[in-house]
């Protein structure tokens, strides 16, 4: 019996063995990251920088949702871990809007507008524009999910040779006031424009969540689905609209961010090690949170503001991007 008490037993070690746990571990770090961000540093005028930081994180979890699930969703029903909401030419519309509006109004002309109606101009001519496109594809050829992306591409295309002549043709001034508009950034959304998209990113969520045992089901591919008696093509056009919906807000609310989506999707493919969306939902929205706010707090406390966060997480998804079409083209 004393030999027997006198063995040490093996200290437990914390492991992240299921998804669950580690579910809860990203939560944990994703709280930190906000918990930093928004108290790190923090004197002088303590309420006006509460708002400024609270402002520009719900920014961040907004479009840490929005960019995340959309790419998580469109990898969902082309099974393919490469492509990007982004390569259906919406955020190179987006850059010919704001060229259009620069162009044919001019900066006094969109003051007129008022920033909520140009929010919701912007964001409703992205969502009919993927309305338009996948009505028309749908309607001509049913669901062939190549032949939408390929015209993605051409669209894409075609819209950044426009604005590419168009801004060339700009003044001085105005192309410097579209340089500003074109570029993601984080700090320039107003509280109304935070709250409207607040609501539809919580109606939408609703929506996907309650979709997400068919997610399962549609990420086995048509054939697969049908025979398993999920109405397919119902189902691929409400979550390409719905993609089209969420990168559309995450565009006017913040401008184009084209690698984000990609980055923060494979990394919780590999954190989970599951493929129902159970888990991968709150996954790629937790990894997102990390990476903005987490990757902010870095930049902002550690480097000093020694970079743009835009800059870093597109420098990292486009080499992310470049490794998986290496790989695939090696396989």
């Amino acid at each position: 019996m004393q030999a027997e008490s006198s063995v040490r037993r093996p200290a437990r070690r914390l492991s992240f063995d299921t998804p669950g746990k580690r579910l809860a571990g990203l939560s944990v770090l994703a709280l930190a990251s906000i918990v930093l961000f928004m108290t790190i540093n923090l004197r002088g005028n303590i309420s006006y920088i509460l708002v400024h930081r609270g402002l520009i994180l719900a920014t961040m979890l907004l479009v840490a949702f929005s960019s995340g699930v959309a790419t998580l969703l469109f990898q969902t029903v082309t099974n393919n871990r490469i492509l990007t909401p982004s390569v259906m030419g919406l955020e190179a519309l987006f850059i010919l809007i704001q060229t259009l509006l620069i162009f044919f109004i001019d900066a006094n002309g969109l003051r007129m507008l008022g920033t909520v109606g140009q929010f919701i101009c912007e964001a409703l001519l992205l969502v009919l524009f993927s309305t338009f496109l996948y009505r028309w594809l749908l309607g001509r050829i049913g669901v062939n999910l190549h032949m939408v992306l390929l015209v993605g591409l051409v669209c894409g295309t075609l819209f950044r040779s426009i604005s590419s002549l168009l801004q060339r043709l700009l003044e001085p001034g105005e192309f410097a006031i579209l340089q500003s508009r074109i570029f993601a950034t984080f700090t320039r959304a107003a509280p109304e424009i935070i709250a409207l998209s607040g609501l539809v990113v919580l109606a939408v969520a609703l929506i996907i969540w309650r979709m997400r045992h068919s997610l399962d089901v549609i990420a086995l591919g048509r054939d697969m689905s049908i025979g398993l008696g999920v109405p397919w093509r119902r189902r691929v056009t409400l979550v390409l609209l719905l993609v089209s919906l969420l990168v559309a807000l995450s565009t006017a609310l913040v401008g184009p961010l084209t690698f984000f989506g990609l980055l923060v999707a494979n990394l919780t493919y590999q954190l989970m090690g599951s493929h129902r969306h159970h888990y991968l939902l709150p996954g790629v929205v937790l990894t997102g949170i990390i990476t903005l706010v987490g990757g902010q707090v870095i930049l902002e406390r550690g480097l000093n503001m020694a970079g743009s966060l835009s800059v870093v997480i597109e420098f990292v998804g486009g080499a992310l991007f470049l490794w998986f079409l290496i790989k695939k083209a090696a396989v």
